[in-house]
C-alpha cells in the first residue's frame, strides 16, 4: 500500500479532515461546521472518524489553522475561534493521532500544496492567498516558504487598504480583511458572501489587486494563487477585477506578467496543503 498522510484543517467556519495519498489525491474526507464551544472535542471526533476509514495507516499528520501562532510553545490563537486562544494544538493532535504532527498557518500550508500539485508547480516565487472567513497568505520566495520571526509571515489580510477605516478583529483599522473577508462582507451586506451584490464582488477584486501589487513589488512575485470560499465563490468577475487592478497598479518592469489565478486545488486546497506540510516530517 502506498504512503498516505492525515490532513486537518481548522477554520472559523468549518473543521475538516482527510487522508491524502502520496500524489495529493484525497482518499477519504469529512467536515463539520465549527462549533461555538468545545471545538477540539468536535475536531477529535471528526479526526478519529476519518482515521478509521483510512485505507492504510498514515505516516504523518499536518494541520492547517488560522493564526497567529507561537512556534516556541506550539500554540495557536486563531482570531475567529476565541476558545482556542493560546491552545497547544500540535501537542493535543499528536496525542490524539499518535503520529508526528506539524501545525502551521493554513494559508502557508495551501502554498505548499499548490507548489506540490496545484497551480504553482515548478514556480519559485509566488503567493497563495486564502479568502474565507478571514484572509491569509503564504509567500514562496526563491523556492522557500517564508516563515518570519515567529512563523507568522504572510498575514496579508492585515495590510491596510483604507487608512482610518473599519475596525478589524486584529485590533487595527482599515485592514484588507476588514473589507474582503467573508465575515466582513456578511456584516456589511446582511447576507452571506455568495449572495453579495456585484458592486461588492468588484470592490473585493479591486482591493485584492491593490494588495497584490504592493506585495509583488516587495517580494518580486510571478503569480498569485487565490482560493477560499469567498474568492472561488465570486468566480470569474472577482478574478477579472483583481487582474485589471493588478495590471494597473503593478507598473515595475519585473512585475510584467504577474497573474492572479484560482487555486488549482480548489476547495480541497486546505486539506492537500495540510498533507503537504505532513510530507515535510
Amino acid at each position: 500500500m502506498s504512503v498516505c498522510y492525515l490532513a486537518i484543517d481548522v477554520g472559523a467556519a468549518k473543521l475538516a479532515a482527510a487522508v491524502v495519498g502520496e500524489n495529493g489525491e484525497v482518499l477519504v474526507r469529512d467536515r463539520i461546521a465549527t462549533p461555538q464551544r468545545e471545538v477540539f472535542a468536535a475536531l477529535s471526533r471528526l479526526v478519529l472518524r476519518v482515521m478509521a476509514a483510512a485505507p492504510t495507516t498514515p505516516v504523518g499528520c499536518g494541520v492547517g489553522c488560522g493564526g497567529p501562532m507561537n512556534p516556541v510553545d506550539r500554540t495557536v490563537s486563531p482570531l475567529y475561534i476565541p476558545s482556542l486562544k493560546a491552545f497547544p494544538l500540535a501537542a493535543e493532535v499528536e496525542a490524539l493521532v499518535q503520529m508526528p504532527t506539524m501545525v502551521d498557518n493554513n494559508a502557508k500550508t495551501i502554498a505548499l500544496g499548490e507548489a506540490w500539485c496545484g497551480a504553482a508547480v515548478g514556480l519559485t516565487d509566488f503567493v497563495s492567498v486564502v479568502m474565507g472567513a478571514g484572509i491569509g497568505g503564504g509567500i514562496v520566495s526563491g523556492g522557500k516558504l517564508l516563515e518570519g520571526r515567529l512563523g507568522n509571515a504572510g498575514h496579508i489580510g492585515h495590510m491596510v487598504v483604507e487608512p482610518d477605516g473599519r475596525p478589524c478583529a486584529c485590533g487595527g483599522r482599515g485592514c484588507f480583511e476588514a473589507y474582503c473577508s467573508g465575515r466582513s462582507i456578511e456584516e456589511e451586506t446582511g447576507r452571506p458572501p455568495q449572495r453579495a451584490p456585484q458592486s461588492i464582488v468588484e470592490r473585493t477584486g479591486i482591493l485584492t489587486g491593490r494588495v497584490l501589487a504592493s506585495l509583488g513589488a516587495i517580494c518580486d512575485l510571478q503569480l498569485a494563487v487565490v482560493g477560499g470560499s469567498v474568492a472561488l465563490g465570486f468566480g470569474e468577475p472577482f478574478f477579472s477585477s483583481a487582474q485589471a487592478e493588478l495590471d494597473q497598479r503593478a507598473r515595475l518592469s519585473f512585475l510584467h506578467g504577474f497573474k492572479v489565478v484560482p487555486a488549482g486545488l480548489g476547495q480541497l486546497a486546505a486539506l492537500v496543503g495540510a498533507a503537504a506540510l505532513a510530507r515535510q516530517t
